[in-house]
């Protein structure tokens, strides 16, 4: 059994409705466990264990979530050159661009020498205002559907061992 590790953030619940949309979508490959954990909650072990990785943050100043930076950063080292080659793909909840959040990722993914399988999938909320960032969010239909996609295709890769 190949098994999909989504690790995420969230505070305003964007990121959430995010990965639950792609948790659905691989929820109907049944070759592969898909196991959601929070940033907070996710070691090293869990890592170890999973066969690809989908990580999942909020942007906040145009960086990844303290949080998210706080879960690479227990974990890096531990998990260094021993989860070489898997698949990743990483999602941002976004006020603005979202690019400064995904480059982080991406940075530190390729240090694991992780191996992208997906462009990084960014919803942007257009949150601007003091009011709109610290609102809760409601991810539209069709930013899900791009998310549950996203699921669906790495639990699909996995379960065929193309990834």
């Amino acid at each position: 059994m190949r098994t999909l590790l989504i690790v995420h953030h969230t505070l305003t619940g964007g990121t959430l409705q995010m990965v639950q949309a792609a948790q659905q979508g691989a929820a109907g490959e049944p070759d592969v466990q898909v196991r959601l954990l929070s940033a907070q909650e996710t070691g090293v072990g869990d890592l170890l264990a999973a066969t690809g990785y989908l990580f999942a943050t909020p942007e906040n100043l145009a960086s990844m979530a303290g949080m998210m930076k706080d879960f690479f950063d227990r974990t890096y080292y531990g998990a260094l050159g021993r989860i070489e080659g898997r698949p990743y793909a990483g999602m941002v909840c976004a006020g603005s661009d979202g690019e400064g959040a995904a480059r982080q990722m991406a940075r530190i993914a390729t240090g694991w020498r992780l191996r992208p399988v997906a462009e990084p999938l960014i919803v942007c909320t257009h949150a601007q205002t003091p009011e709109a960032i610290a609102a809760p969010k409601h991810i539209v239909e069709a930013d899900r559907e791009r998310c549950r996609a996203l699921g669906e295709a790495l639990a699909a890769g996995l379960a065929l061992g193309i990834f």
